[in-house]
């Protein structure tokens, strides 16, 4: 769909308002979401930040109150044996660390004092263990917030001993306070850590540990409470990739097999997007997950972006990892509605603008539109190029010149391409791409073929061609007419039935975009000159015919007694055989050897006749295929009695010769001829050696043939190949040239040279029955 001038401007103002204000909202936007990310990657690193004092601020009073403690044990201000005042002293510590699970102590002798919060008969609950040389005890008592029993009750089944504990085991070992990893409390089954810390006596020898459950649940109810855009949450990992505080308690633990529980992987957590923002810090539980410095990222999850923050460790003693994530929309999802907003005000601008620019746009297209009309009929003659403009732009004035100057030109050069082609005399048409429709045809191209003018545009190029010949590829409707000119000859079929040859030029004329249109055709009746032609040819035939005659004539003598040869031998042989059967002989050997070698001189002379016959028939116009080696032993026939009268002997190098393809008689017309003139000049030289070698060998397009003699040769000015042109005081000069035509016409090439010896030799090829390699050839014509 092609648009009018006063749309396209209407289109193009429109348009222009619109890209204008799209940019400007776009250039806001991208400021401002800038902005707003650079605030969400510093809000989510203060969550971090804030998450890790806070859990700092949280864990301190336990390492405090673990080495109060340890310095009230080791300065005797309690004493381990003194149970009640030890377990007072530890119910204290505890009433005012709220965030205090429970303290303990446990000695070398296997002793425990453990004070706990309680959520059962009363607030708080301490079991105590004593070890005696026969016996163990383990009372628990509840109390109330005021140190007053509640229940009593002994558990006589009780084995736990402080000393096979992980806490007691690090710090004994390690002589210094420790931390140890998070766990879930067995009792209360919720999130803790413990600190314990050894107690040495005056002489600095291990006394007992004493350490701090620290319930760290606060920790994720703390997280709960942070606001981090409307969605957004933060976690606590450790080092093995444990979720140790969560927004949501119920995700970070897990029950095992024996009943106890434990912290969730963050590659496990039910969490998806905690998963898929931090799932690549691969814990595993044994791979420490920590990252050298604050990494900020941002993720794809659910068809929604999102924001996440990865902090460095809390501190050696804590190697925990505090991660946070929130929305990316939670930061600019206002701007991005609002930019959609914007860009309907954009729209509704635009549109606004569109219906003031099309009446805008009329009113300057009024006076192009007029032109154009009239352009249109000054172009089909309806109105005179004389005719005055109507009212219109200077530009369009001076178009309107170049236009009628353009419009003046093409009909002149209309009218003399139509006289032209009406007046010529050569045949011409136009015809149609794809189709090969006869458009128009001028009188001579329609007298050629016995049409009138009018008949013979109801036909096709296909129709008026010879089913024989190849029709132009420009003339198919499936694209094979990537050519720009065609020229060949062939045949026309005439309206009564007859044909005539032409030399067919065609010419294809294509538009701007290289499409073609149509084709200049021309022709050129030739039909007189290719009947001259196959008279010549016959001539030719004629007259090589003729010379194969008169080279028989010539060895009628030496032929005549290579064929009495072996008649007479035939003869004898036979008056023999008749001899020994009137006498009676009965030796059947003797016999049957004479038939044997009658026999063979008969084949002998039935081989020469054959070759005879074979060479003197008037040869035709049909080749085919057939074996050079079998020719060449009929050739040798025919020459084996001229050779041997002259002392002339010749010898083969042939083996495994593909067969050729060809005039058989024409080829041994070639060989004997070239034979003959070997022998004859080595009869007429004074030379010792006299010899002819005739060599042939496959090669990629057919036989390659060498006939080499050791005669004088020829002068290095002799015109050997040129008719009439001879050596021999009795040759006419046309024997080497008569072969050369033959050879040529079977599409190979005949030569003389010398060898390395400085001999004689006359080289020709023979074409294969099928060719070995294929060579490009670019035909005139595409069937």
């Amino acid at each position: 769909m092609k648009l009018s001038l006063g749309m396209i401007l209407a289109l193009c103002l429109a348009g222009l308002q619109f890209v204008a204000v799209t940019i400007v909202v776009f250039s806001s936007f991208l400021t401002s979401e800038k902005v707003l990310l650079d605030h969400a990657r510093q809000l989510l690193s203060d969550v971090g930040t804030n998450t890790i004092e806070h859990s700092k601020g949280f864990l301190t009073p336990a390492k405090g109150a673990a080495e109060l403690a340890t310095r009230l044990a080791e300065s005797q201000v309690i004493a381990s044996d003194n149970v009640r005042q030890l377990e007072k002293l530890l119910f204290q510590q505890l009433q005012i660390s709220p965030q205090f699970a429970g303290l303990f102590y446990g000695d070398e002798s296997g002793n425990f004092v453990y004070v706990m919060r309680s959520r059962g008969r009363a607030p708080f609950r301490s079991k105590i263990v004593r070890q005696f040389d026969d016996r163990r005890t383990t009372d628990l008592i509840w109390r109330d917030d005021s140190y007053g029993a509640v229940v009593y009750q002994t558990d006589p089944a009780d084995t736990f001993d402080p000393r096979t504990r992980l806490w007691y085991q690090s710090a004994s070992e390690k002589l210094a306070s420790i931390w140890t990893d998070p766990y879930i409390f067995f009792t209360s089954q919720t999130p803790g850590i413990t600190a314990a810390s050894p107690v040495f006596d005056d002489e600095g020898a291990l006394q007992g540990v004493v350490g701090v459950d620290i319930d760290i649940e606060a920790i994720s109810e703390f997280l709960s409470r942070l606001n981090i855009g409307d969605s957004g949450k933060a976690l606590i990992l450790n080092k093995n990739g444990d979720v140790i505080a969560h927004p949501n308690q119920d995700l970070i633990s897990t029950a095992n097999d024996d009943g106890t529980f434990r912290f969730v992987n963050i590659g496990e957590i039910g969490d998806p997007v905690a998963r898929a923002a931090f799932g690549n810090l691969d814990g595993d539980g044994n791979k420490d997950i920590s990252v050298a410095q604050e990494t900020y990222s941002r993720f794809n999850f659910g068809g929604s972006t999102y924001v996440s923050t990865v902090m460095p460790v809390i501190s050696e003693a804590l190697p925990w990892t505090i991660a946070v994530y929130a929305p990316e929309a939670d930061f600019t999802g206002e701007i991005k509605a609002n930019r959609t907003q914007n860009i309907w005000i954009a729209g509704g601008i635009a549109l606004l603008t569109a219906v003031f620019g099309l009446a805008l746009a009329h009113f300057i297209h009024k006076p192009v539109r007029a032109f154009a009309v009239r352009s249109s009929l000054v172009s089909q003659g309806e109105i005179a190029a004389s005719e005055p403009l109507p009212k219109t732009y200077r530009e369009l004035e001076r178009a309107n010149e170049t236009l009628v100057q353009a419009i003046a030109e093409r009909k002149k050069s209309e009218a003399e391409f139509g006289r032209t082609f009406d007046l010529s005399s050569r045949g011409m048409a136009q015809v149609e791409a794809g189709t090969g429709r006869l458009m128009r045809v001028n009188s001579k191209f329609a007298a050629m073929l016995g049409y009138s003018d009018r008949d013979i545009l109801d036909r096709t190029m296909h129709e008026i061609s010879h089913p024989d010949d190849a029709v132009a590829g420009f003339f198919f409707a499936d694209g094979r007419h990537n050519r720009s000119e065609y020229l060949h000859e062939k045949r026309l079929l005439c309206k009564d039935g007859g044909v005539i040859w032409v030399s067919e030029n065609v010419i294809v004329i294509r538009d701007e975009e290289g499409t073609p249109r149509h084709a200049v055709v021309t022709i050129d009746d030739i039909s007189a000159r290719k009947a001259a032609d196959s008279k010549i040819r016959q001539l030719n035939r004629d007259l090589s015919h003729s010379s194969r005659v008169n080279v028989m004539g010539q060895m009628a003598t030496s032929l005549a007694h290579e064929l009495n040869q072996p008649l007479l031998a035939i003869t004898q042989n036979m008056d023999s055989a008749l001899y020994a059967m009137k006498n009676g002989m009965d030796d059947s050997k003797e016999l049957m050897t004479i038939l044997e070698e009658t026999d063979r001189h008969a084949h002998r002379a039935g081989d020469i006749i054959k070759a005879l016959r074979g060479f003197v028939k008037k040869d035709g116009v049909e080749r085919a295929e057939f074996d050079f080696e079998e020719l060449m032993e009929q050739t040798l026939h025919l020459v084996g009695a001229e050779a041997k009268d002259n002392g002339v002997s010749i010898r083969t190098e042939i083996d495994n010769l593909d067969p050729v393809y060809g005039s058989r008689v024409q080829i041994a017309q070639v060989l004997l001829n070239l034979l003959r003139n070997a022998i004859e000049a080595i009869s007429d030289a004074n030379v010792d050696l006299r010899q002819i070698c005739i060599a042939a060998q496959n090669a990629d397009d057919g036989l390659v043939v060498r006939i080499t003699d050791t005669g004088p040769g020829f002068d290095e000015d002799a015109k050997v190949f040129e008719q009439f042109e001879t050596t021999k005081e009795d040759g006419m000069g046309l024997g080497l040239s008569i072969c050369r035509s033959i050879v040529e016409a079977h599409g190979g090439t005949l030569w003389y040279q010398q060898d390395r010896e400085g001999r004689s030799q006359f080289c020709f090829t023979v074409p294969a029955l099928v060719p070995k390699t294929t060579s490009e050839r670019r035909d005139e014509i595409s069937a």
